[in-house]
């Protein structure tokens, strides 16, 4: 890949796979492709590959769908296998930071540091004002998973050049779509099918980062199980009825029940991600919310959420800031999917040696 080129954003989540590839315009970025195929159920179960031909196939059907040539990826992980941390350590260069990392590590995961890889970013550098102390952002990631991921993307012809946390990705498509929040603190919820990805960004910096691991799926589940019907017909009852103004009322008031409760316990545990938070930051104030991802388009989640926090809580469009052929995407479409969409244009967003 030549240097500086965008790569394809990659995002593997547990219920289907979402390829996107932007490029570069005099505006800004401009998207030039942008897919998503299901999985079939247990495909991927707490993150682990259950069914990697299932995988393959999806990535080689997208490319082949989209006409994609570009074969460098960035790829995203999450969940329990992946552990995030914010430290202060005293001020040095970032090669200092590397060398000593792998010392400095062991104290903050729960893993093997065998097992695991590293990377870490410098979030604020040491000054007068914190004793010389920084900031970082430490992110361990397990091997095994790693190497599963990049091995599925390779046999499906593709090279993996960039590993990024979901959470990050997410928060690079916001910013794209939005803008950097100096001023104040927002929330970056994306909630998947079997994780949900909290990042709380202050003034502009990552301050929490949490991976729940529950999601979408809890929704189908719930619904297969009170009301007696297959998954698949479960699946189509979670988002059945949700395009057009008047979404709610075509949705039966079973369903809609077991709907809110299920919200109501994902949002409880959000809730108490941001409690922590609050209780530990010095400025824990709460601005705004964005809920990215499969499951935002529940309107009882985001009903919940507003709910018990008290502020708004709006559906991440990663594609507003975007450039876009009306020609090629239908914006009803790109619309409907934009939540899902969120991980993947932030991975797409990443370059080679980044």
């Amino acid at each position: 890949m030549a240097k500086g080129k965008l790569a394809l954003g990659l995002d593997i989540g547990s219920s289907s796979v979402k390829m996107i590839l932007l490029k570069e315009s005099k505006r800004g970025y401009a998207l030039r492709a942008f897919g998503v195929a299901p999985l079939p159920p247990e495909t991927i179960v707490d993150g682990a590959l259950m069914n990697a031909s299932a995988v393959v196939q999806a990535i080689q059907d997208l490319l082949g769908a989209q006409k994609i040539k570009q074969r460098e990826v960035s790829l995203g992980v999450s969940g329990h296998s992946v552990i995030i941390k914010k430290i202060t350590m005293p001020q040095m260069t970032k090669e200092e930071l590397d060398e000593s990392i792998q010392w400095e590590a062991e104290q903050y995961i729960p893993f093997d540091i065998k097992d695991v890889n590293i990377d870490t970013q410098i979030l604020q550098s040491g000054d007068s004002t914190n004793g010389g102390q920084m900031e970082v952002i430490l992110v361990a990631a397990k091997k095994d998973m790693v190497n599963d991921y990049s091995a599925v993307v390779a046999e499906a012809g593709l090279t993996p050049v960039v590993v990024d946390v979901d959470a990050f990705a997410v928060q690079n498509a916001y910013e794209a779509a939005y803008g950097v929040s100096y001023e104040d603190t927002v929330v970056l919820i994306n909630a998947g099918a079997s994780v949900v990805n909290v990042n709380i960004v202050a003034r502009g910096v990552t301050a929490f980062t949490r991976d729940i691991t529950l999601g979408g799926s809890l929704f189908t589940e719930e619904i297969q199980k009170q009301l007696n019907v297959s998954y698949e017909e479960a699946e189509a009852l979670k988002i059945g009825g949700r395009i057009g103004d008047d979404a709610e009322a075509v949705v039966p008031q079973e369903v809609e029940r077991v709907l809110t409760s299920v919200a109501e316990q994902v949002a409880g545990e959000i809730q108490r991600s941001l409690d922590f938070y609050s209780a530990t930051a010095a400025d824990g104030q709460i601005s705004r919310v964005y809920l990215s991802g499969g499951t935002a388009r529940i309107p009882a989640l985001t009903k919940t959420l507003e709910y018990r926090m008290g502020v708004p809580v709006r559906i991440l469009n990663p594609f507003q800031n975007l450039e876009i052929d009306e020609r090629q995407f239908d914006p009803a479409y790109l619309n409907e999917v934009a939540p899902m969409a969120a991980v993947a244009l932030g991975l797409g967003l990443r370059r080679a040696g980044d």
